[in-house]
């Protein structure tokens, strides 16, 4: 009997040679302008279609303020609109004080947030104040600071759109339960977090203190995932800024299978990576925002933010608009760094 081969069992291999195999199949046509466009028809009908964003049902907003606080150098409105019927989202609307009407920013959260709280700087909760801290978390009121009118929802399964199994802790998220449910009626987070920050923008479209065109949408982390799918979905949104969320899927997703259910969209890897998810957003405005020490950039770090950015890039190159497509680096891990991103949205929201 000959010696038995030394074999490695797990599946990984297997699923990098998969990519080769099947992997980006409708990826970025820079060929021509004329390529690029019907690409684009494509890309945006087949993304929505793996998102299940076409199943998900409109209604009558029924916006309802429930609060108004003045508070330091700003007001806090909280909404409740109803995205879907009988389907309810919060928001904190953080509105300049002393200004008659202002340009608006979506500004979306990522994990361990609380979900809208950190954003919009409710410091006077103690597990909040700590995350703030931790990852400068409330851009919301940065925002603020600087005139622009910040809308801060609770994205499905976080705040107080927790699932009750994670209830036990304000930081928690139900991302994983949320998947598990939606996946098999067609359906995924995703999907609903980018129609549900599109049903948000309407509701910005009838509010007369904001400026009409001019909105954009900022996140970090899954905020960034939330920004990133939202403005390729909805060219009202006239700029964006993705922090902490723009890096290949195959290193840093495939490779990196332990990250949170929300980041995994049936078919995806067959379809597109990020890169090209990103050109669609071409040629509107868009900041890049990375830390240097992130390590939910991969294996490889910033050279696996750069390989996407630069395939972004080619749509923006194509259509005469390179310097609209700008990457921030920070040193640091997985934060919101905004020493470029603020002033940048400022002159961005100004024109």
């Amino acid at each position: 009997m000959s010696d038995a081969p030394v074999r490695e069992y797990t599946l990984h291999p297997y699923f990098h040679r998969r990519w080769e195999h099947v992997g980006r199949a409708l990826a970025l046509d820079t060929s021509s302008l004329l390529a690029y466009q019907a690409w684009r028809l494509r890309a945006i009908a087949r993304l929505k279609e793996l998102i299940g964003y076409d199943t998900l049902e409109s209604c009558d907003l029924s916006p309802v303020v429930t609060e108004r606080l003045e508070m330091d150098g700003y007001i806090r409105e909280r909404i409740e609109l109803q995205v879907e019927p009988e389907l309810w989202m919060p928001v904190y609307a953080l509105l300049p004080a002393g200004k008659a009407s202002y340009p608006a920013a979506i500004a979306p959260h990522g994990h361990g947030s609380g979900g809208k709280y950190a954003v919009a700087g409710r410091r006077d909760i103690p597990e909040i104040a700590g995350t703030i801290e931790e990852h400068n978390y409330d851009y919301g009121v940065q925002l603020t600071q600087r005139g622009i009118a910040a809308f801060c929802p609770d994205a499905r399964g976080f705040g107080e759109r927790q699932e009750l199994s994670v209830r036990n802790s304000l930081l928690n998220s139900s991302c994983r339960d949320i998947n598990a449910m939606a996946y098999p009626l067609g359906q995924t987070i995703t999907g609903m977090w980018a129609y549900d920050l599109h049903r948000l923008a309407d509701y910005i479209q009838t509010r007369s203190d904001c400026q009409p065109g001019k909105l954009a949408c900022v996140g970090l982390s899954g905020g960034g995932l939330q920004t990133l799918w939202a403005t390729a979905l909805d060219e009202r949104i006239r700029c964006a800024v993705i922090s902490g969320y723009f890096y290949g899927y195959r290193e840093s997703l495939l490779e990196m299978c332990e990250n949170c259910w929300c980041n995994y969209v049936p078919h995806l890897y067959e379809t597109m990576d990020m890169g090209d998810i990103a050109a669609l957003i071409a040629p509107r405005p868009l900041m890049i925002e990375s830390g240097d020490e992130d390590p939910l950039n991969g294996a490889s770090g910033l050279a696996n933010v750069t390989s996407q950015v630069e395939i972004t890039r080619r749509a923006y190159r194509l259509m005469g608009a390179n310097d609209q497509l700008y990457h921030s680096v920070g040193h640091g891990a997985h934060r919101w760094y905004g020493h470029e991103a603020l002033p940048w949205l400022v002159e961005q929201l100004s024109a």
